[in-house]
């Protein structure tokens, strides 16, 4: 029986929780995968599954094998692929990581694109504000907005973007203009719970920071749902460039504050440390590069 074969079903079963799921997603039998399991540990003599009659749950030994496994296979098939391509370019699935407001406004779009250039390569997208493990979901590339955790990851820094206050003219005309941070609180504030400090809005001017506490009717965990509602005149939102979309440019948000400059994040790339870099992933990453330049959402 092969290690290989093995390897797969012990990876799809421990990523899908079950023997049906992760069989279904190799395509093939349950039973076979079972056995396939049932093999692996045999012959490594230890135990890589807690099983019981309504769920199954890795052993420490099943975590520190689903911790490496992934890239192994992920390796050899990318070992395999560049042999047998030649000149017919990439090929294979790629797992892409990204938070949700990010997502869905650039790494969609950009995927597809990437997709236009590589017709083989196949993307498998997970859209989640939750902190991810890449080793343990199989992930190949994530976004990360903000710190990075540097210590397990490799990262390719992609730019800085800028938060900015803003609201409907609409919103502006029934309730007027804000002058400074200090005016914010008594203002309706659209909250999104997903900034590190939700209510505690920050600004610097000539060297010097200020932070202001707002309140709202709205709380929302997405900087798209913030925007959203800013756009429709519930209030005013504290946003990253790239959630705006077009709404500066064609006037349904107007931009605040503009004399203070708002809280700047790092956007980037993460990506296992300690093995060798796909091809298929390395090829992301630079499209990414080139790409997010011509992008203008930063």
């Amino acid at each position: 029986m092969d290690r290989l074969d093995q390897l797969r079903a012990f990876v799809a079963t421990a990523q899908t929780g079950s023997f049906t799921a992760g069989a279904a997603k190799l395509g093939i039998s349950n039973r076979l995968a079972s056995k396939y399991v049932a093999a692996l540990e045999a012959s490594l003599g230890i135990r890589l599954f807690q099983r019981t009659t309504r769920r199954i749950g890795l052993t420490p030994a099943g975590e520190d094998l689903l911790a490496r496994a992934p890239a192994l296979l992920e390796d050899l098939d990318d070992l395999v692929a560049s042999v047998c391509e030649g000149s017919r370019g990439l090929s294979g699935e790629l797992r892409v990581a990204a938070p949700v407001s990010f997502g869905e406004v650039y790494v969609t779009g950009m995927l597809a694109r990437f997709v236009e250039a590589h017709p083989n390569v196949s993307i498998d997208l997970r859209l989640n504000d939750r902190y991810i493990d890449l080793a343990a979901e199989g992930i190949d590339l994530a976004f990360r907005i903000g710190r990075f955790d540097l210590a397990s990851l490799k990262v390719r820094r992609l730019g800085r973007f800028r938060s900015l206050v803003v609201a409907s003219p609409d919103y502006l005309a029934r309730n007027g203009v804000p002058r400074a941070p200090e005016d914010l609180p008594g203002h309706a504030c659209i909250v999104d719970t997903n900034r590190r400090t939700s209510r505690r809005w920050t600004f610097e001017r000539a060297g010097t920071d200020r932070a202001v506490t707002v309140s709202g009717r709205f709380e929302v965990n997405s900087a798209n749902a913030a925007a959203d509602l800013a756009r429709r005149g519930m209030g005013i939102a504290y946003a990253p460039r790239f959630a705006l979309g077009r709404s500066l440019e064609d006037g349904s948000l107007v931009p605040l504050l503009e004399d203070y400059s708002g809280e700047v994040g790092e956007l980037g790339a993460v990506y296992l440390e300690g093995r060798t870099l796909p091809r298929k992933v390395r090829a992301l990453i630079d499209f990414v590069v080139d790409d997010i330049r011509s992008a203008d959402i930063l």
